[in-house]
């Protein structure tokens, strides 16, 4: 299998820091990712991206550092790797919680109350801050993995895909129908294989309608991405982008305070 997620960061660069975490030597700890990637356990890409199996395969791994490597990798990305599957309890929980976002975007997401739908996301593993909405017919994809900040809203008939990881900060605006998608596919690769990153939406930023955000997309401070603007990639602090390629188009102020008030009397219904 070579279904993988992005980490966010070189293994070769990091080896010495890893070294002395895992008590090993950089000689040892080079031999264990040579060994990850003879053995589809860790993938690098033609822009020296490194990636990592997106299937959780810790307890099938026999030599004791690679273990140990892969799991250090694991715990760094913001997600939970899809379990391997089988009659164990890590299944179970992962087809719950898959039927219990299934009736969030079947039926929940549909149902006039704050209250009830939060409660909902939350009971799947989602953490959403103080006064921050989810508005109505927006869907959601790996719940658990789910994390808005304090007084963020996102409006309705949206589609937020948290199976990479999907972090959003404080203050956040995500408007209508816009779509924040965590992965696509292989299309060298016969057998479509998945490849995902986490989404970072950091304090502040409003992504106007229609507008798609890719994986691996990190959304600065501040920034704005305008409608029907497709992004795939880092977008700096405070910066307005828009049209094809999410050119620069202009700068906002760096002193923002304001609130967006995504749950209040006036959007009870939304």
């Amino acid at each position: 299998m070579k279904h993988r997620i992005r980490l966010g960061f070189n293994v070769r660069e990091q080896l010495p820091v890893h070294a002395v975490q895992l008590g090993c030597t950089d000689e040892e700890l080079e031999l264990a990712i040579d060994h990850m990637l003879a053995n589809n356990l860790l993938f690098e890409d033609r822009a020296g991206e490194f990636s990592l199996l997106s299937i959780d395969v810790e307890s099938k791994i026999d030599l004791p550092l690679v273990k140990r490597l892969f799991a250090l990798y694991r715990d760094t990305l913001p997600t939970t790797l899809v379990p391997l599957y089988g009659k164990n309890l890590r299944t179970l929980k992962d087809r719950w919680l898959r039927a219990w976002e299934q009736a969030y975007n079947i039926l929940i997401n549909k149902i006039p109350s704050h209250h009830v739908r939060i409660w909902w996301l939350r009971a799947g593993g989602a953490k959403i801050g103080k006064g921050s909405s989810v508005w109505r017919n927006t869907e959601v994809l790996g719940v658990e993995n789910l994390v808005i900040g304090n007084d963020s809203v996102v409006a309705w008939h949206c589609l937020l895909d948290a199976r990479a990881g999907l972090i959003i900060g404080d203050h956040v605006a995500i408007a209508s129908y816009v779509h924040i998608i965590a992965g696509s596919h292989d299309l060298q690769a016969p057998e479509f294989w998945s490849v995902s990153a986490p989404i970072y939406i950091e304090d502040y930023v409003w992504v106007a309608s229609r507008a798609l955000i890719g994986h691996g997309s990190k959304l600065g401070r501040g920034s704005v991405v305008t409608a029907c603007t497709v992004v795939a990639k880092e977008i700096l602090p405070y910066k307005i982008v828009g049209g094809t390629g999410a050119k620069p188009m202009g700068e906002r102020p760096h002193d923002l305070n304001y609130r967006v008030g995504g749950k209040g009397l006036f959007t009870l219904f939304h």
